[in-house]
């Protein structure tokens, strides 16, 4: 079957963006003393749009690139070639199949026909009769790396990023090869840690150098001349000179090897097991067809990749992961909803933060490394003062080690942060941000000695979790220039930025606010001030209803486990101990007040904390989790216990209930903001495609409120246009911070 007969196929989408297949003739350069070994077609992949647009696979690029390849197949065996060569537009080779275009594939046949597409335009390139190479300048993600993985060699440059096959956090298999080759090409293990452990790590992809050390890449070389060593390269193979060594190729039929695979995949299945409770079905489906194609041919896995895929293609899973990826993270978080007029946003090149400890220390680190602009630390001593700054200096040495930043800007992001006893250093400041103790009398004291001294432009923010901003400014001469600007613990790991309006704060206080978020790398959301805003909201009530199933006699293991169909990244009572105890009942009681018994405090957490106990579960001698007889003898409980599947309906109905709520007392713009949220701020699980729809999709939303948060088919992904393209670092869940 050629590419043409795809052609009913491509015809379904005649407004794809298409990435041209340009072919230039190029005489390999030649080794001193000897002749150019011939003439090399170099295909480059192109989409014609500027180089922050990635290139991506749909139908019509696919066959064109199938028919470019098959006239190529015809040169090599005229013998008008000695090679091929594929590569991309500057900082991309492909970034991954157009999920546009999947998306939208909601007929099964349309969906294996997409699949199989893929593997005969592949199969070409495989094939041609004369070696092909790979020149991996940039971005190479999903079916954009199965294309090297095709080729029979493979340059990459030093500075190429984002090299994945991400299709298991997408909810897809690597569908076109990729898992039947990188096994074989750098072990099983290794293939593991690229197709499983990676994707489901926040989508971790590796650079340039990682993919040459795991053997993804033959050669790595330096990006200002990458094509052209590369093309040197590409002619020392042809004429046999250089045999590229691939120390971590293995055989399936050796026994030893296939005790390695079958280990691998094992391993593949605990980490699934732990990161999604096994409620996702692709990662499983990554490591089933692993595990078969040990002793299948490259002909049979492909078959079975193409009918994992078409499934796949029409699951609950995959669209909602589309809906959550492409719709939110990559478009919505982009154009964030009621933001101001950005030409409104002021020049921030001084920035004051309140406090030294280990959060305001994470700020200051964080606004140096992302503005460079100067950042003075002020705490009521100089020891305090001394700490701060030292730990900013010792995480930029961390870095320096780690060489993720050069000598010269360690040097830089050390010489930007400093630190006062006097708020005094604060007059020049143009954003002054407290991170002190979560206590509203303490922070209205910090505004209004910072107020005596700023200039009248100068903006006021907050990073609280859960206090009133409005409350906070009420004494302000000038209540207008406080935000709320509450960021998540790891702050430089968190993605999300909760920028918290009260009803003074003026527009060009928060469009400030929004370019500050732009300039730190983070999304941010507007929040309306209302207590805990959305994540910790949300989460307090998730936590608060399977607490209280736990205080009235559900059994600790029932109770922490009834929601693992949710997929979350970790248990309720494992959350509580991570953020600590304290912390999470302190958010409570203030929630408790402002909306009474929706948010129970919890007696038998009360007796924990005074008595200093800090985790429910603790490890067994078996490497299992128990509770300590003595902390059950601190608890009492009621005898109406729950089972599993009572305690998840019943979470699933007060969530459906909290958000309803939030929604009519309009805490964000729309379901879609709180969906954001939860997915950057709490971790929330891509294949859920956002807390709403799923709510929608059991059922709660209609149970509770009567109706849907989102309309039929919004998290089915129908609408839109992207690629595989780098997630934007979700990260573990937070969340609740004091």
């Amino acid at each position: 079957m050629s590419a043409a007969d795809f052609s009913k196929l491509a015809g379904l989408f005649p407004d794809e963006t298409v990435t041209h297949s340009y072919v230039q003739d190029i005489k390999l350069p030649a080794a001193p003393g000897q002749q150019s070994p011939g003439v090399f077609a170099l295909i480059t992949l192109d989409n014609g749009l500027d180089h922050s647009k990635p290139t991506t696979l749909g139908p019509n690029t696919l066959v064109e690139l199938g028919t470019v390849l098959e006239g190529l197949k015809e040169r090599a065996a005229r013998g008008e070639i000695v090679g091929v060569g594929v590569t991309g537009k500057p900082y991309f080779l492909v970034a991954g199949a157009d999920l546009s275009a999947v998306k939208s594939l909601d007929n099964r046949d349309h969906g294996l026909w997409m699949a199989q597409l893929g593997h005969d335009v592949y199969a070409t390139l495989a094939n041609l009769g004369v070696p092909s190479f790979a020149f991996i300048n940039g971005v190479a993600l999903g079916g954009g790396l199965e294309i090297t993985l095709q080729s029979t060699y493979r340059t990459v440059s030093t500075g190429a990023g984002a090299l994945a096959l991400p299709e298991a956090f997408i909810g897809l298999v690597p569908g076109w090869g990729g898992v039947y080759i990188l096994p074989r090409l750098i072990g099983p293990e290794n293939a593991v840690k690229v197709m499983i452990e990676n994707p489901l790590s926040n989508n971790r992809t590796l650079n340039g150098p990682q993919a040459f050390q795991l053997g993804i890449a033959d050669a790595l070389f330096e990006p200002a001349d990458f094509l052209e060593q590369s093309l040197a390269w590409a002619a020392t193979v042809i004429t046999g000179e250089v045999v590229p060594a691939r120390a971590n190729s293995v055989d399936p039929a050796d026994p030893a090897v296939a005790g390695r695979w079958s280990a691998a995949v094992a391993a593949g299945r605990s980490f699934v097991e732990s990161k999604t409770s096994n409620a996702s079905p692709a990662p499983a489906k990554v490591l089933d067809i692993l595990e078969a194609n040990r002793t299948m041919s490259q002909a049979e896995s492909a078959a079975l990749e193409c009918e994992t895929l078409a499934g796949l293609m029409q699951t609950d899973e995959f669209r909602a992961t589309v809906y959550a990826f492409l719709d939110l993270v990559q478009k919505r978080s982009k154009r964030p909803a009621g933001a101001p007029d950005r030409r409104l946003a002021r020049p921030v090149t001084k920035i004051g933060v309140v406090g030294a400890g280990l959060m305001a220390s994470q700020l200051a680190l964080l606004f140096a490394r992302q503005l460079k602009v100067p950042v003075v630390m002020t705490d009521i001593d100089q020891a305090r003062v001394d700490k701060g700054v030292g730990y900013v200096h010792a995480e930029v040495d961390k870095l320096l080690g780690k060489k993720r930043i050069s000598q010269d800007a360690a040097n830089r992001t050390r010489a930007l942060v400093t630190g006062s006893v006097s708020k005094e250093a604060f007059a020049d400041a143009d954003f002054v941000i407290e991170a002190v103790f979560e206590e509203l009398n303490v922070k209205k004291q910090v505004f209004a000695e910072v107020e005596a001294i700023v200039s009248p432009d100068c903006i006021l923010a907050t990073n609280t979790s859960s206090l009133s901003v409005t409350a906070m400014a009420q004494d302000l001469a000038h209540p207008e220039r406080l935000v709320g600007f509450h960021f998540f613990n790891p702050v430089a790991v968190m993605p999300l930025l909760e920028i918290v309006r009260a009803p003074k704060t003026d527009d060009a206080v928060l469009a400030t606010a929004f370019e500050l978020a732009k300039g730190l790398k983070k999304t941010a959301v507007l929040v309306k001030d209302a207590p805990a805003f959305v994540v910790n909201r949300i989460l307090l009530r998730l936590m608060g209803e399977v607490t209280a199933a736990f205080d009235e006699g559900t059994p600790a293991e029932v109770a922490d486990t009834s929601l693992r169909p949710m997929g979350l990244p970790m248990t309720p009572f494992t959350l509580g101990a991570m953020v600590g105890l304290p912390v999470a009942q302190h958010v409570q009681e203030s929630l408790h007040a402002a909306f009474g018994d929706r948010f129970a405090v919890s007696t038998n957490l009360q007796k924990l904390i005074e008595n200093g106990v800090k985790s429910l579960w603790v490890p067994a001698a078996d490497g299992s989790q128990e509770i300590p007889e003595s902390t059950l003898s601190l608890m009492s409980f009621g005898t109406s216990p729950s089972t599993g599947d009572n305690v998840l309906r019943r979470v699933q109905d007060a969530l459906a209930e909290e958000i309803g709520l939030m929604l009519d007392e309009g805490v964000v713009a729309g379901p879609e903001d709180i969906d954001l949220c939860m997915i950057l701020g709490a971790g929330w699980p891509m294949f859920l495609g956002g807390i709403t729809p799923y709510l929608d999709r059991v059922g709660a939303s209609e149970r509770v409120n009567g109706r849907r948060f989102l309309a039929p088919g919004v998290a089915s992904g129908l609408t839109g246009q992207s690629s595989e393209s780098v997630s934007p670092d979700a990260a573990t869940p937070e969340s609740v911070r004091g």
